[in-house]
């Protein structure tokens, strides 16, 4: 390959995954065609991209954008996979595509995740909370506390607040006796 040619693959693999933070790097072999595509259809549907890279690409693309996925990605064939909402979304996706699948248990590896542009294991990935998952997380544990002290302070106020509207409620008569 020219070096024009290899820098206009590098330009799009830049364009292409400049400013994703999310990333599973796969290693696949065997793999006919028509699998393959049915693969890519069904992450296509999951908002997830996938593609197969030359590794001496990606490192250098990689090394612009300050992105290290470890050692382990730079070694065989690589194919990545990027998109859906969040780490936990694309792991998953991926997870039930390729990894789970019994036709591709010897023939797919993981090899790494970038979660937010560091590197996690898989499992790690599976289990990480979305973005609504934890502001629901922070919110509930402010919250707990929040209606604790919220009902401490209205509960003397509302026993006082009864006993005024029960005596208010007296007719005269009782009042007097």
């Amino acid at each position: 390959m020219s070096k024009q040619i290899k820098q206009l693959q590098m330009d799009m693999l830049a364009k292409t995954l400049g400013g994703v933070r999310d990333m599973v790097f796969l290693s696949a072999s065997k793999i006919d065609a028509i699998a393959e595509n049915k693969v890519r259809l069904e992450l296509r549907k999951k908002n997830v991209a996938m593609m197969m890279v030359k590794n001496s690409l990606l490192r250098r693309v990689f090394s612009d954008s300050k992105l290290d996925p470890g050692e382990s990605v730079w070694v065989g064939p690589t194919i990545i996979a990027w998109g859906g909402v969040s780490v936990k979304e694309l792991s998953n996706a991926v997870n039930a595509a390729l990894v789970k699948q019994e036709k591709f248990k010897d023939k797919v590896k993981v090899k790494s995740t970038l979660a937010e542009g560091l590197v996690v294991p898989f499992e790690q990935a599976l289990k990480m909370p979305t973005r609504k998952e934890a502001i629901g997380e922070i919110v509930a544990a402010f919250m707990g506390p929040a209606s604790g002290i919220a009902s401490a302070l209205t509960a003397g106020v509302s026993q006082v607040a009864s006993q005024i509207q029960s005596i208010a409620e007296k007719k005269p008569d009782e009042a007097a006796a």
